[in-house]
């Protein structure tokens, strides 16, 4: 059974992002997820406190955010446009499948905000393939292509 997710236009705040997708703290990357269009775009918010778990430990006295954690944060915002345009899928979730031609262009510090612009570029059945853009004040900070598949686990 499909139950649709919450809508509220195009802007999904952080209680609809945690009915769509499981991630939690300190493992939630995005805040809020804006200018969704479904099957096509969207764009993740994430603030970044300086109390955010991973500066403390990367790099002390000089903290950037892991890009990892960007890239993650680009799935993350990847998963609720999925959900978004085909409804919550009872009992399933989004899995990785693949990162390619990630760059890292600068670093990201605490205190700046990550506009995590995400295009579907095709999907195939449970398979979905997106390029994302993280930008700070409207600098490209990473980018990623990446594809991910709706499971069962």
């Amino acid at each position: 059974m499909n139950e649709k997710a919450p809508s509220t236009g195009s802007v999904y705040n952080i209680d609809q992002i945690k009915d769509m997708i499981p991630h939690r703290d300190p493992f939630l990357l995005i805040d809020e997820v804006r200018d969704l269009v479904p099957d096509v775009s969207a764009v993740g918010i994430k603030a970044l406190s300086p109390d955010e778990p991973f500066f403390k430990g990367h790099f002390p006295g000089h903290p950037i955010m892991p890009g990892v954690l960007i890239i993650e944060a680009m799935a993350q915002t990847s998963a609720v446009l999925v959900i978004a345009t085909m409804g919550k899928q009872a009992d399933s979730v989004v899995y990785f499948m693949s990162v390619d031609q990630a760059r890292f262009r600068k670093p990201t510090f605490p205190n700046d905000t990550l506009h995590l612009h995400i295009t579907k570029l095709r999907n195939r059945g449970p398979v979905w393939k997106f390029k994302g853009e993280a930008r700070v004040n409207g600098v490209v900070v990473s980018e990623s292509v990446f594809s991910a598949m709706i499971v069962k686990p």
